[in-house]
């Protein structure tokens, strides 16, 4: 299958995988603050561009989100994301057991507004799960 890298820096790559319409991130170091907000509006805008509606989220490398960042992502990245169409969301525990928890918190937060949520520790195992959602 065919992978198109849409961003790629020193905290983080944006993938996208055309055949099944997934948009997928891969933290390589911890990111916070504007680069974490553009970098998860570039997913965003990836999910308008192809009509995508599941995300993968490999977040092991990242060690916490700031509150900063939670509460953004719930006022501003989750409204505009779900509204494109965004439906199945996979997400790579991250290491740290402070960042395993906020990201359980978030899932559940997140779930009540129709995702259907799922966790992994295995990043093939999650594409593989995104792949069979329709």
């Amino acid at each position: 299958m065919s992978v198109i890298i849409i961003e790629q820096n020193d905290y983080a790559t944006m993938y996208y995988h055309p055949e099944s319409k997934i948009v997928h991130h891969e933290y390589h170091k911890f990111i916070y603050g504007d680069v974490f907000r553009a970098f998860l509006l570039k997913g965003t805008e990836t999910m308008k561009k192809y009509g995508a509606t599941k995300w993968l989220s490999d977040d092991r490398k990242n060690p916490v989100v700031s509150a900063q960042d939670i509460e953004w992502g719930q006022t501003n990245w989750l409204p505009a994301t779900r509204e494109l169409g965004w439906k199945y969301w996979a997400i790579v525990q991250p290491e740290g057991i402070l960042a395993k928890v906020t990201m359980e918190n978030l899932m559940k937060d997140y779930s009540k507004f129709g995702l259907v949520a799922k966790f992994f520790h295995d990043p093939d195992e999650a594409l593989k799960w995104l792949e069979s959602q329709p």
